[in-house]
């Protein structure tokens, strides 16, 4: 069965550590590749922040596509109203019956998960990728794990990766105050914000 990962988000903008996560979960879990699906109106997230749906999608491209095994996806864009991951979900394992899906979430969000939209039907669609990004406690993800295996079923696999130290509010932060994020995203999406999205 063809294994494919999900890279959810709403890359406002695309960084180097979103690359690093994705390379590490297509390797370690040996995936066949990952769809990089920007978020069009998360329900968590502040719009005022937002970058517009066109630049971030262009951004994402820049970023990936030099890798052959990364892919975007405008799944989640091109739908109608606040998009939960259950409703992508259930989409793309109605319209690909032969593909088994990995969901891709830092802890912080894997000790959210059971707040989800239907998370025991989420559990059922996907397997879900832990990137231990915020250096939380093992023993809790562990126990939190525990947890969601009894209440909903649920696989996740735990990631062995660097703690990557960056974010995008960091990045819009340096980029609001003049400050290089040169290293912190792909050379073309620095270029593209210096040229596009924030000309000097």
């Amino acid at each position: 069965m063809t294994k494919v990962g999900i890279m959810g988000g709403s890359f406002n903008p695309i960084h180097t550590g979103h690359l690093i996560l994705a390379e590490h979960a297509f390797k370690q879990v040996e995936l066949d590749k990952i769809l990089f699906m920007p978020l069009k109106d998360p329900p968590h997230k502040d719009k005022t922040t937002m970058i517009s749906d066109k630049h971030r999608v262009e951004m994402v491209s820049l970023a990936i596509e030099d890798n052959p095994h990364f892919e975007l996806s405008r799944l989640e864009l091109d739908r109608e109203g606040t998009t939960y991951t259950v409703d992508t979900l259930s989409i793309l394992t109605k319209e690909n019956p032969g593909i088994e899906y990995f969901f891709i979430v830092g802890a912080d969000s894997f000790l959210m998960m059971q707040e989800w939209k239907k998370p025991k039907k989420l559990f059922d669609l996907a397997k879900i990728i832990v990137a231990n990004r915020e250096r939380l406690n093992m023993d809790l993800l562990k126990k939190h794990y525990d947890y969601l295996k009894k209440e909903y079923s649920a696989k996740a696999i735990f990631l062995d990766m660097p703690n990557i130290e960056i974010s995008s509010a960091l990045i819009r932060k340096k980029i609001e105050n003049n400050e290089s994020i040169r290293y912190m995203v792909p050379d073309k999406v620095n270029e593209y914000i210096d040229h596009i999205i924030n000309p000097k």
